[in-house]
Order: structure tokens, then sequence, then C-alpha cells
């Protein structure tokens, strides 16, 4: 075992040991392999966090903060004290068809640019090395559009139901898929010098291993997911089984002479994306990778990047001509088609800026690029901070240009009231919960809502408040989800096998009332846009939201999260209509109350103003409903009596 390599794995390039005797034995813990990496490991996690919380403000993704944490933690910044690098991080370990048209021009004028301005680069600081594996690698690097980073941007700036949102996400996977192909053909003719025909038995070997799998592949995965129900655990041997076939995938690919990544993205392309067995997978594996292994990826390549190799005036004016021929190609390429399929003009650009993210790939292009010797020390380094350059610019510039026409602000909509909700026509209700613990108290509520129980006399959506986090499961969630508009509202066909929708759709069938179920998914600081947009959108007289703590068992409540505290009070300050904060202590049991059995005392503390009035009118609703008995309490004020209390009963 040895310290982290550029895959964020363990190598082990000479004999090390695991293991120290401890201080006190004159061993020191950073000569050993477990403690360094270990170290590292810490150094890379906690760096790299408070950079993404510092960055959050600027709408940034997390990648920024990977990349810029590796490059202080390298020969950039801290590295500089030679004593620190080499103990810390030593040598030793870190060996180691509009959308399809817009995705074609999208890599064809960037690649064919890059090819140009590595004939510039091969000629000044990249020296020395195949000129045709070298413009390939170049040309690769500079038409990439990173799937994964732009899904997140969209997702944050709540674009991925706009026509843009949709066109760019389909581009760019298609873009993504083409770079991998692109990036075999690159390391097939980076090879170690033998004869052009070893190139052309490595590219005719990864094609063959490609078309096995497509074959092979897809039926035993297909087996594997109808052995997998939803709503029964996932046979561990079949997550292994998969684990397995990508690390077998990747033997085979480097075996060919093309990198593992190849054979693992094979395989990632072909496992199914949807039922229990794929939910599982991800769940397992997901929070390890995304969390840990894919920041370390991403410091590594910041690690290798020494800007102090970019010195005079030359080597500055090379990295301006890099970011302005990436920035060129695919910003030029891909409004110049946008608008000959009709586009608008202001989508088109917007279009050109997303598409001109990079991440992950590019960084697995330059990385495998400078282990084999295409790209020198400069060079990695001017592409690494091109990298970063036109990431940071996405979000800005996109804000900047494009401002998806919302549905203005109705003035018959503001200061909507339950009060002045006719009885004879039909109230809506927006309800909103954070987890399915909170399911049953709101149906039996909705239950108590419905008044006289005459079809159409309630409307309620209930709205499943989840946060955008960077997890790549909740990117693709929004991905799936965002079609019918915001906030994905969700037909029960769609949804069938989700068991918040089940519930609903069991309600709906046993009562009167009109229930629809949606997602939100979003960033906590924007999650209450989503639920005044959507109250509006489906003019809801109210909006009922969770408190921000839940009942322990004892009878004392808890903080759930301090955040829902902080969306409770946003949506209370830019709410159009009535808010309600439901404090949940188990309103009718665990379990839902029929109909029938229905019978509770719901009283009413009125003092005066506006808000009492509206509880008021909510709880005349409730008393429509045969098992309720309301009861009003009114408080008043005067110099005689100075607690008078009247009290009416209404049966």
């Amino acid at each position: 075992m040895a310290a982290l390599n550029a895959t964020g794995t363990l190598s082990c390039p000479q004999p090390m040991k695991a293991t120290s005797n401890g201080v006190f034995q004159g061993d020191s813990p950073l000569d050993f392999a477990l403690p360094l990496a270990i170290l590292q490991i810490c150094l890379v996690v906690l760096l790299t966090r408070i950079l993404a919380f510092l960055i959050r403000p600027l709408r940034q993704p997390r990648v920024i903060a990977e990349i810029v944490g590796g490059i202080l933690l390298g020969p950039s910044a801290l590295g500089r004290n030679k004593h620190y690098l080499n103990k810390v991080f030593p040598d030793k370990s870190l060996t180691g068809k509009k959308a399809l048209s817009i995705a074609a021009a999208g890599i064809t004028l960037p690649f064919l640019l890059g090819i140009g301005t590595s004939f510039v680069l091969h000629g000044t600081i990249n020296k020395g090395v195949d000129k045709a594996p070298f413009l390939v690698f170049m040309g690769v690097a500079l038409s990439i559009t990173a799937f994964p980073v732009l899904a997140r941007i969209l997702a944050e700036l709540k674009l991925l139901t706009t026509d843009v949102g949709r066109m760019a996400m389909s581009a760019a996977a298609v873009n993504d898929v083409a770079a991998w192909i692109l990036l075999a053909l690159a390391i097939a003719l980076s090879g170690t010098g033998h004869s052009a025909l070893v190139s052309l038995w490595v590219f005719l070997s990864g094609s063959g291993f490609v078309l096995c799998c497509i074959f092979i592949i897809p039926p035993i995965f297909k087996w594997m997911a109808n052995r997998c129900p939803e709503g029964e655990p996932v046979d561990e041997i079949y997550v292994c089984a998969t684990l397995t076939a990508v690390l077998a995938a990747g033997f085979v690919t480097d075996s060919i002479g093309i990198h593992a990544l190849f054979g693992a993205f094979v395989v990632g392309v072909l496992i199914p994306k949807e039922g229990a067995f794929a939910g599982a997978l991800v769940e397992k594996v997901e929070d390890i990778v995304s969390g840990l292994f894919l920041p370390l990826y991403f410091v590594s390549s910041g690690l290798k990047t020494n800007i102090a190799t970019i010195q005079g005036l030359q080597s500055w004016g090379l990295l301006v001509l890099v970011i302005t021929t990436a920035c060129f190609g695919k910003i030029v390429g891909t409004i110049g088609v946008s608008i000959l399929c009709r586009m608008p003009f202001q989508e088109a650009v917007a279009m050109g800026f997303l598409m001109n993210t990079k991440g992950l790939v590019e960084l697995i292009v330059l990385n495998i690029g400078k282990d084999r010797k295409v790209l020198n020390d400069e060079t990695f380094s001017i592409m690494v901070l091109m990298a970063i350059f036109t990431t940071f610019i996405t979000t800005p510039l996109v804000v900047a240009v494009y401002k998806p026409a919302k549905q203005s602000s109705r003035d018959d909509y503001k200061n909507r009231k339950i009060e002045r909700n006719d009885t004879n026509t039909q109230l809506r209700i927006l309800t909103c919960f954070h987890s399915a613990r909170n399911i049953p108290t709101m149906i039996n509520l909705i239950e108590a809502s419905r008044g006289t129980g005459k079809k159409d006399g309630l409307c309620v959506y209930a709205m499943h408040l989840m946060e955008l986090t960077e997890r790549s499961s909740a990117i693709l969630m929004v991905h799936k989800m965002r079609k019918n508009g915001l906030p994905f509202w969700n037909k029960f066909q769609q949804s069938g096998n989700n068991q918040v929708v089940v519930a609903f759709e069991a309600f709906r069938k046993l009562s009167r009332v009109s229930i629809r179920p949606t997602t939100a998914i979003s960033p906590m600081h924007g999650m209450h846009e989503d639920i005044c947009e959507s109250a509006e959108q489906k003019r809801a007289a109210a909006i009922i939201l969770p408190f921000h703590k839940h009942q322990r068992l004892d009878g004392t409540f808890e903080t759930t999260r301090t955040e829902f505290h902080s969306v409770n009070m946003r949506v209370l300050e830019n709410a159009q209509c009535s808010v309600g904060i439901l404090v949940d202590r188990g309103f009718g049991g665990g379990t839902h109350v029929p109909a029938s059995n229905v019978s509770y005392s719901v009283t009413v503390l009125f003092f005066g103003g506006c808000d009492d009035r509206e509880a008021l009118a909510y709880g005349v609703r409730m008393a429509e409903h045969p098992g309720i008995s309301l009861s009003v309490i009114r408080f008043t004020a005067s110099p005689e009596i100075v607690g008078e209390i009247a009290r009416v009963d209404i049966n």
C-alpha cells in the first residue's frame, strides 16, 4: 500500500511499509503509506470543502474548489515549501436533431481550432513529442463539454425546465460520448513509439471491446434488474458483480493499451438507469466516489499544476491564446448552428456559454496526456487554467445574457386568501413535506380540510421538498423529473413506483379530493422560489409548510435542520397567499383516518387582525366536515374586563 495516486487510489511504485511503529519509537508517520494517505485525504477534504463553502455565493460548481484546492496544495502555492511538498505529497505518492447538430458544431470547430493551437504550442513550449497524439489530445481537450458540471449549473440556475436547458443537456451528452471516443483514439496514437500498426491494432481492439460489451453486457444487467423488484432489498451479489465487471473492463482496456477509465465508462453507459437495481447501485457507490475519490482526483490535477512553469511573455501569451481559442470555438460554433436551427439569438448565446463548460473528462484527458509524456508541465498547467477559467465564467455569463421569461405576477393573485375563497368554489392548497414521516399527518389534515366533501371542492398540490446537492443522483433526478415545467408536476402513471405517490393516489381514490404529488429539487437558498412560484402558478389560496422541528417520543421537539427554518421564513416573506406552519404532533396517529372515523374538535383562537381572520376562515371550512366540531375563542380587551372571553361552538 502506498499513498494516493492521480486517480485517487493507492499505488506502490517502491516497497513501502504500510504503518509505522509510532513517533515514540523514532518513526515518522509521513514515511509510511497508510498515515500519509490519511493525512492527504484529510487535507484534501478539509480544504476543498472550505473553498466550496467560500465560492457558494458565486454559484460555482464544486469542481472549481477541488481543482483550486489542488493548486493551493501543490507547487504553485504551499508546495513552494519543498520540505512540506516532499513530506506531505512526495513524488512516490503521485504516480500514478438540434441537439445533435449543436453537439457536432460544439465539437468540430473547437477540435479544429485545438489542432491549430497545438501547432503553435508544439513549436514553442511542447517540443520533443510526437505531433499526432499531441494534436488529438489538444483537439479533445478544447472540444469537451462537461456533462455533470453543466447539469449542476443548469439545476442551480433553474434552467433545466427551459428549452435551452433541455437542448444543452442533450447536446452535452452527445459531446461527452464523442469526447470519450476521441480520447480512445488519442490514447491509441500516444503509444510507446512503435509502428503505426500498433496504434491501429490498439484502436481496432478497443472498438472490438466496445462491440462485445454492447452485445453481452445489457442482457446480463437486464436479467439482474428483473430479479430486483421495487421495495425489496437488492442482493449484494449483484452490486459486487457490477463493480467487478467495471474493474474487469478497466483491466481489459488497460491491457489493450487504452486507459482503464475508458473500460469503466463503457460499462457505466450500458448499466440500466431505472429501477431498484440502479438505485441501490448508486446509493452504495455514489457517496464514496463523489464525496471522496472525485475530489481526490480533481485535487491531484491541481497538485500537478505548477503555475510557476508559466513564465515570460510568451507563456502567458500562449495561455491567452488557448483560452481565447477554446472559448471562441465552443461559443461561436454553438451560436452559429443554434441560429441556423432557428433558436432565438438570446437562447443561442446562452447555449454557447453553457457548452463551454469544462470538467471531469477534460481533466482525465489532460492527466492521461501528462502521464504519457504528451503534455509537459507548462502545457498541462496552461490547459488546467483554461478549464478553470472557462467553467468559472459560465454561470455569470449565462445569468447576464439569458433570463427565461417567467409568468408575470397576476394582480388578481396578489394577497390571495382563504377568506376570499367562495365556499362554492374549489379551494386550492399547496402542502409541502420533507420526508415520508410527514405524510400521515398531512393526509389527515387534507381529509379534515375537504369541507362538505362535494366533488372538486378541494384541490391539493403535495410538494416533496428535496435539496439539490452535488450528488450525481440528484442531478439525474432533476433531469428526469423536470419535464412538465417548474417544479416537476408529475402524472401518477409516470411515478407509479414512488411510495409517496402511491400513498396519495390511494387517498385520492378513497376521498373526493383532487390531489397531485409533486417534487421540487432545489438548493436550500432558492427552495422558497419554487414554493412561491408553484403556489402562484396553481393559484393556491394557502401554502402549508412543515415545522422545522419534529416531535420526539417523549413529546419534546428537536430541530430537524436549521435550513428548513430559513426556507419557511423566506416563504413567509415572499408568498402572495396565506402561509401556515404545520407543527406535526402526529395528527390522527401514524396512519390515515378514514372519513367515517373522523371525529375531531378544532379550536381557533381569535385575537383580531388579518391572520386570525384567515385562520377562522380555514376553521369554518373544516367545520363543514361532518366529523369535525369547531370552537372559536375570541379574546377581547375592554376597560372594564381585561380578559373577557366570548366562546362560540360550531357543530
